[in-house]
């Protein structure tokens, strides 16, 4: 079993630019006409394609391997070190 954190939205880029799409696109708009949708969305495409730059992810390896460390120490409490 892989555990991934609860904000793994980072795992999925497409995730991301739906969720730029519903909150730039979609929701601010009243359409009546799915051609209208479609005109919209494509225009938008074309526009965050000309200026899309990479994301800036904020959960590090580190950040990672940390989480890893302390899902193995609750799950097998024996591989703690002991206190002398």
């Amino acid at each position: 079993m892989i555990h991934t954190p609860g904000h793994a939205s980072w795992l999925n880029q497409v995730e991301i630019f739906f969720s730029i799409i519903q909150k730039k696109v979609v929701s601010p708009n009243d359409l009546a006409r799915l051609d209208q949708l479609s005109g919209i969305l494509l225009a938008f495409a074309d526009r965050y394609n000309q200026t899309a730059r990479p994301f800036n992810w904020k959960y590090t390896a580190a950040d990672l391997a940390r989480l890893l460390d302390q899902i193995t120490a609750h799950e097998n409490p024996a591989s703690l070190p002991q206190a002398a």
